[in-house]
C-alpha cells in the first residue's frame, strides 16, 4: 500500500505540475475553433473573385447592354455602389446584419465599425479569420445593390443614386440577411438560402422594378429599339460574371470542402443547362438564336441555382437550371411586353424572376444526402420546407417593394430622382460626367453644338 501511493504520489505531482505549466484553458482551447489555412486561403481568393464579378463583370455587362451615351454613367453606378457599399458596411451595415441578434428582427450594435472584427475565428464558429467573412459578405451586399441599377439606368440622376446606395443597404439589405443569414426569424424558421437567391437577387430584382416603376419609363422607351451597343463588352462581362459566381456560390460553404465543390459544380451545370434553354427557345420562336439571348439565358440559371447550390445534386442543378429558360423568357419578353415597364436591362426579369425560381426550387430539390446542413426538399419527404422557401420570396418581395417606394419617395422630397428630358436625350456621359465612352460621341456632340450655334 505504501508502495502504491508513492507511486500515485509521483503521478499526482506529475500531473499538478503539467497543470501549472498548461492551464485549464489551454486544454479548452482544443474545442474552440481552430483557424484553418486551407479554408482561409479559398476564402481570400473567393472574396477577391466575386469583387471582381462586380467591377469589371457588371460594369461590362451592364456597359455593353445600353446606348453608347450612356455607357460610362451605368458603369459609375457599378463602381461607385462598391465604394458606399463597402464603406457603410464597415460602419454600421455588418453589424445590423450579422451583430448578435435582437428579437430575430436585427443585429446588434457590436460590430459597428468593424469593432470586435479582427483575426479571430469568425462569429466563434467558422474556420476562417473575422475579418475575411466580413469583407466577403461586404462584396455580396455591394453587388446587390449595383444590380438594381440595371433597372433604372439612364434616367436616374447621380446623386439620387449616391444617396439610394447607402439607405438601400442599411434599411433594405441588411434587415434581410439578418433574417436569413444572420440568426434572425427566417433563418429559424429554416428558409434556405445558399448564397443569395432571396437576399441578393429577389431583393435587388423587384426593386429594380419598383424604382423603374417609381422614376418612370425613359422618354423614348416606346419609340425606338433599344439596342445594345456593344455586345462584345456584353460578353466579356458576362462572362466575368459567370467566372465571379463561382466565388459567389461556392465561397457560401465558408470552407474549402465537399460541399464547396459541390456548388462550384453545380454552379456550372445549372448556367450551362440554362444556356442551352434560351437559345433554344430563341431558334423556335425567333427562327435564329442569339448571342444576347444566350448569355443571358446563362445568366439567368446562375441567378436560379444561387440559393440552391450546396443544397442539391447535380441532376436537381439541371433541371433549375432548364426551368429558368422559359421562366425568365417568359417574364422578359411577354410579362414586360405586356405591362410596358421600362425595366432597362432586365435586371426583374433575370433576377427577380429567376431568383423567386430559384428559392421555390430549392425547396423542392434540397436533400440531406448532399448537405447535413439543410433539409430535405419536397421531393425529399418534406413538403414543409417548399412553405418555408415560399415564406421567403413572399418576404423579400414586400420588403423590397415597400423599402424601395419610400426610400425613393423620401429621397424626392430633397433632390430630383432622375434627370431633365434634354439631359437624357443627350445621354448621361455628356450632360452630367462630361466623359463620353467613346470619341465619336464626343464629335457628334461637338458637332451638334457647332450646328445650333450657327
Amino acid at each position: 500500500m505504501i508502495a502504491l501511493f508513492k507511486k500515485g504520489g509521483s503521478f499526482l505531482a506529475l500531473a499538478l505540475g503539467l497543470f501549472m505549466i498548461f492551464p485549464l484553458d489551454v486544454f479548452g482551447a482544443e474545442n474552440a475553433p481552430k483557424i484553418d489555412t486551407g479554408d482561409t486561403t479559398w476564402m481570400l481568393i473567393a472574396t477577391a473573385i466575386v469583387i471582381f464579378m462586380h467591377v469589371p463583370g457588371l460594369a461590362l455587362f451592364y456597359g455593353g447592354l445600353v446606348s453608347e451615351r450612356n455607357v460610362v454613367s451605368t458603369m459609375m453606378h457599378s463602381f461607385v455602389s462598391l465604394l458606399i457599399v463597402s464603406v457603410v458596411w464597415v460602419l454600421w451595415g455588418y453589424s445590423l446584419s450579422f451583430g448578435p441578434d435582437i428579437a430575430g428582427v436585427i443585429g446588434g450594435f457590436d460590430y459597428l465599425g468593424f469593432n470586435g472584427v479582427g483575426e479571430e475565428a469568425a462569429l466563434g464558429t467558422l474556420t476562417i479569420p473575422h475579418y475575411i467573412f466580413a469583407i466577403f459578405q461586404c462584396a455580396f451586399a455591394a453587388i446587390t445593390v449595383a444590380i438594381i441599377s440595371g433597372g433604372i439606368a439612364g434616367r436616374i440622376s447621380f446623386a439620387a443614386w449616391v444617396l439610394f446606395s447607402a439607405l438601400w443597404v442599411t434599411f433594405v439589405y441588411a434587415p434581410m440577411a439578418h433574417w436569413v443569414w444572420g440568426g434572425g426569424w427566417l433563418f429559424t424558421m429554416g428558409e434556405l438560402d445558399f448564397a443569395g437567391g432571396t437576399v441578393v437577387h429577389i431583393l435587388s430584382g423587384v426593386s429594380a422594378l419598383t424604382a423603374a416603376i417609381v422614376i418612370g419609363p425613359r422618354f423614348e422607351h416606346l419609340k425606338r429599339d433599344h439596342a445594345p451597343h456593344n455586345i462584345v463588352l456584353f460578353l466579356i462581362g458576362a462572362a466575368t460574371l459567370w467566372f465571379g459566381w463561382f466565388g459567389f456560390n461556392a465561397g457560401s460553404a465558408l470552407a474549402a470542402n465537399g460541399v464547396t465543390a459541390l456548388a462550384f459544380a453545380n454552379t456550372h451545370v445549372a448556367a450551362c443547362a440554362a444556356g442551352i434553354g434560351w437559345f433554344a427557345i430563341e431558334w423556335i420562336i425567333r427562327k435564329r438564336p442569339t448571342l444576347v439571348g444566350t448569355a443571358t439565358g446563362a445568366i439567368a440559371g446562375l441567378v436560379a441555382i444561387t440559393p440552391a447550390a450546396g443544397y442539391v445534386t447535380i441532376p436537381s442543378a439541371l433541371i433549375i437550371g432548364v426551368i429558368s429558360a422559359p421562366v425568365c423568357y417568359f417574364a422578359i419578353h411577354f410579362i414586360k411586353a405586356r405591362f410596358k415597364y421600362d425595366d432597362t436591362l432586365d435586371a426583374f426579369g433575370v433576377h427577380g424572376i429567376g431568383g423567386i425560381w430559384g428559392a421555390v426550387a430549392t425547396g423542392i430539390f434540397a436533400t440531406k444526402d448532399v448537405n447535413p446542413a439543410g433539409n430535405n426538399g419536397l421531393l425529399y419527404g418534406n413538403p414543409q420546407q417548399l412553405f418555408h422557401q415560399c415564406v421567403g420570396v413572399a418576404t423579400a418581395i414586400i420588403l423590397a417593394t415597400v423599402g424601395t417606394f419610400i426610400i425613393l419617395k423620401v429621397i424626392s422630397l430633397f433632390i430630383s430622382l432622375r434627370v431633365s428630358k434634354e439631359e437624357e436625350l443627350m445621354g448621361l456621359d455628356l450632360s452630367f460626367h462630361e466623359e463620353p465612352a467613346y470619341n465619336t460621341v464626343a464629335q457628334s456632340a461637338d458637332a451638334m453644338k457647332i450646328s445650333k450655334s450657327s
